[in-house]
């Protein structure tokens, strides 16, 4: 343990400076400070420069400050060739981005284990490492003001930033068994130009973190309870609070990474993406114990959340079909945060479609002044 506390605290000295091992602080930033730019809470990174975290939280604090380090490194050699050409520029964007979405994912999903090193309450959301990529000066993957034309004609510079899910929208599970149904909960997306594919300014690239939850109806009520002849769910099921039905009980939450591409045009932007990973988290037992007296029917339930989960699925990591949305507003330098993108979507499951609507709200333009030009 010690040699690992040495280890962590040398690779932050790289990053922050010297070290005063009597107050545990660095010389460039604060300990608050610091923990924001890694991703950590407070506590966590108090446990961590305190020498009281566990052997599996050090390990993993090391392998994130080796990666941070990696990319710190190559964008000093990067440096020192000069300053490179737009081309050059944009492939080194997609790179870093690249790094930051794979630590993501190995970060995500390593975590979502519930290992003893992470059970102090203090476990990071689901998020965070997509947060970090994002929201922190070590990787900031956005196209800015000074890379833009001298024109400004480049649409996505104002989409850039963070957009959120404006409302939830359930969909049923159709399956041999009725009573399971799909609610997304939570999204988070943080879009940026996409330069290294088109020089123009027509690609948003969207790196999107969802929360889905999965639902059983004690009553099993079948599908066309739910829908209207055309396959449209109705308004009363999309209106349904299931957390205050005694008839709905939450068995699992869904976690989903996506990347989405967004093509913008005068008047309409496509949407197109699939999903990148996803991990199914089941309600513990001793709560579902509680809502069923009968113990063989959470036994049911798990072995149904199984067989969803290695098939049902599946349909859900297809890639998406969406009828292109209006632009937020027809002159791009005017959409500002509280801007929307609606998408009519259409999920297929089991080979029965069900139309929903998403609509991305923008919560954290990137850049919110206008873009001005050189004349």
């Amino acid at each position: 343990m010690k040699d690992l506390y040495t280890e962590f605290v040398t690779k932050l000295k790289k990053l922050f400076g010297k070290f005063d091992e009597q107050h545990k602080r660095f010389e460039k930033s604060s300990n608050s400070e610091i923990s924001r730019e890694l991703g950590y809470s407070d506590a966590q990174f108090s446990r961590l420069i305190n020498a009281t975290a566990t052997e599996g939280e050090y390990q993993r604090a090391i392998q994130n400050l080796d990666r941070i380090l990696k990319v710190s490194h190559l964008q000093q050699e990067l440096d020192k060739q000069g300053k490179p050409s737009q081309n050059w520029r944009q492939h080194q964007v997609w790179f870093v981005v690249s790094v930051c979405l794979v630590i993501a994912l190995i970060v995500v999903f390593f975590l979502s284990s519930k290992d003893s090193a992470t059970l102090s309450g203090d476990e990071p959301p689901r998020d965070h490492m997509l947060k970090w990529t994002f929201e922190t000066s070590f990787i900031n993957p956005y196209i800015k003001l000074n890379d833009l034309p001298q024109d400004c004609n480049y649409p996505c510079y104002k989409y850039q930033g963070k957009w959120e899910l404006k409302n939830g929208y359930k969909i049923p599970f159709f399956r041999e068994r009725n009573g399971f149904h799909y609610v997304a909960t939570e999204v988070n997306m943080y879009a940026r130009c996409m330069s290294e594919k088109s020089d123009v300014g027509d690609i948003l690239e969207g790196f999107e973190y969802q929360k889905h939850e999965i639902w059983y109806d004690k009553r099993e009520l079948p599908l066309d309870s739910f829908i209207v002849t055309d396959n449209r769910l109705q308004r009363f099921y999309q209106d349904l609070d299931f957390s205050t039905s005694r008839d709905f009980v939450r068995v699992a939450t869904v976690h989903t990474f996506f990347r989405n591409e967004f093509s913008i045009d005068s008047t309409l932007i496509y949407r197109s993406g699939q999903v990148i990973g996803r991990d199914l988290e089941f309600v513990d037992n001793d709560i579902l114990n509680e809502q069923f007296p009968k113990r063989n029917i959470v036994q049911d339930i798990e072995n149904e959340l199984n067989r969803i989960a290695s098939n049902r699925l599946e349909d859900f990591s297809r890639p998406i079909n969406c009828s292109p949305a209006e632009v937020p507003n027809l002159d791009f330098h005017q959409i500002q945060d509280g801007s929307e993108m609606s998408f009519d979507c259409q999920l297929t499951t089991n080979r029965m479609s069900f139309n929903y609507n998403k609509t991305f709200a923008l919560t954290n333009q990137y850049i919110k002044n206008y873009c001005r030009t050189s004349d």
